[in-house]
């Protein structure tokens, strides 16, 4: 007799889907200060409804994280971890169409702060694993749903802690996280393609900071603190740095010419050619230097005794930070400038070939025939570095198909989700998991 494939009422899950949405992004968890047990006392609440085990764990009362797990039989292997973080970055209000905590469904969209960073793809990974639940899909591998908090200020407070202090919560054979999404247009080119994110750069955070001779505005001289950041900062900006095409980037452009996407092949005009063109493809490039603040004097009139700018760096991966900060030291050529690391991560990438990698791939197939799956290279980091660093192999998918409209709203105004991008990622996602859970 011929097995009934057991598949979810996919519209009242996509309607399930845009109201728990709705719900979550009114939820206000941005950090600073972060408050995200209110995000777990909402997820306890749905898990507890639905009779789905799950465990807290806290640096801090405030600021918990929540790990839920589906005991599979083990016969697949090890977990499969479906990651997303509960923080959101602050919006500025007075700059949006509607308030950034509305969660208002209007025009076929979802709104507000977090609805693609990440609290989209958080209910999308919490009712793929209820949907296993409710549809009582054996499973071959524990399905584990982790909330963490903290994300957005680097993972002191959520995957950090949870690494030092409970790292057999993390244990698992594969994960799915943020850091590449579905685009329905690229340069131009109208085709669906999906980043499966296999890397990310390093970010180095640094602290330049200069003491010198304080005294009245109307007496300059050469010992001013605030001008010597400001000529170092200078000689940064001035620092023309080699182009870097590591392996993870270079399988990038040579998807995108293969999908048709580019049209030429990625030779090194090509590619210095979009990087002029892309900012973010000139980072994937290079090792990067934002200027991100400048604090020095108190008044006018008054030299100040002290000045201090902080750079974000974010390295290539595989490059050296120790290498990078000499280099650095060198440009900067003033031994009265300090260096200081703020924050440095750097990790190894995850394999194009592996059975979560492949599992992405048929289901996106499945799913939108004809759409293209590339493996990228984020320019920005992830809790996903914790799992690289232990070997696991960590996925950036987040099957969203967004329009370019919208991609620039991650991290800027008028954040919003569609309803067709979140029914598209259910389908996507269940699709995966049950290839490598069931």
């Amino acid at each position: 007799m011929k097995s009934t494939v057991r598949t979810p009422d996919w519209n009242a899950l996509t309607e399930e889907a845009t109201r728990l949405l709705a719900e979550y992004v009114r939820l206000d968890t941005t950090n600073p200060p972060g408050h995200e047990a209110l995000a777990c006392d909402w997820l306890a609440a749905i898990l507890d409804a639905e009779g789905v085990p799950y465990e807290r764990y806290a640096l801090d009362p405030a600021r918990p994280s929540l790990i839920a797990r589906l005991a599979g039989d083990g016969s697949a292997g090890g977990p499969l971890l479906l990651l997303n973080h509960t923080d959101v970055v602050p919006a500025e209000a007075t700059h949006w169409q509607e308030a950034p905590l509305s969660g208002l469904v209007r025009d076929g969209y979802v709104w507000g702060r977090g609805a693609v960073d990440m609290k989209g793809m958080a209910i999308l990974e919490l009712l793929t694993l209820l949907a296993c639940r409710r549809l009582g899909i054996p499973l071959h591998r524990d399905l584990v749903f982790a909330a963490v908090a903290d994300e957005e200020a680097g993972g002191t407070f959520g995957i950090d802690f949870l690494a030092e202090r409970h790292p057999d919560a993390l244990d698992c054979d594969f994960v799915i996280n943020e850091g590449g999404t579905g685009a329905g247009e690229i340069f131009g080119v109208r085709r669906p393609v999906f980043h499966v994110g296999i890397a990310e750069k390093g970010p180095l955070w640094l602290r330049l900071s200069a003491t010198g001779t304080p005294g009245h505005g109307s007496v300059p001289h050469d010992d001013n603190a605030l001008e010597r950041i400001v000529r170092a900062l200078g000689r940064i900006q001035a620092w023309e740095r080699p182009t870097l095409l590591t392996a993870e980037v270079s399988a990038y452009f040579d998807a995108l010419h293969c999908a048709g996407i580019l049209p030429h092949p990625p030779t090194p005009e090509v590619l210095r050619a979009l990087a002029a063109e892309h900012p973010r493809l000139h980072s994937m490039q290079t090792n990067s230097i934002a200027v991100t603040t400048l604090t020095s004097g108190v008044r006018p009139n008054v030299i100040p005794a002290e000045a201090a700018a902080t750079i974000d760096v974010r390295l290539v991966s595989g490059y050296n930070p120790e290498r990078f900060l000499a280099e650095l030291r060198g440009v900067i050529d003033d031994p009265r400038v300090r260096v200081e690391t703020i924050f440095s991560s750097s990790t190894p990438a995850s394999p194009m070939d592996s059975p979560l990698y492949h599992a992405i791939s048929e289901a996106v197939e499945a799913i939108c025939p004809g759409a293209a799956v590339v493996p990228s290279v984020s320019t920005g980091f992830t809790d996903s570095r914790v799992f690289r660093r232990r070997g696991i192999p960590a996925y950036g998918f987040m099957p969203l198909l967004l329009e370019p409209p919208d991609m620039g709203t991650v991290h800027g105004n008028d954040e919003r989700l569609s309803v067709a991008a979140l029914s598209l990622g259910l389908r996507i996602l269940f699709q995966v998991v049950r290839r490598i859970c069931a």
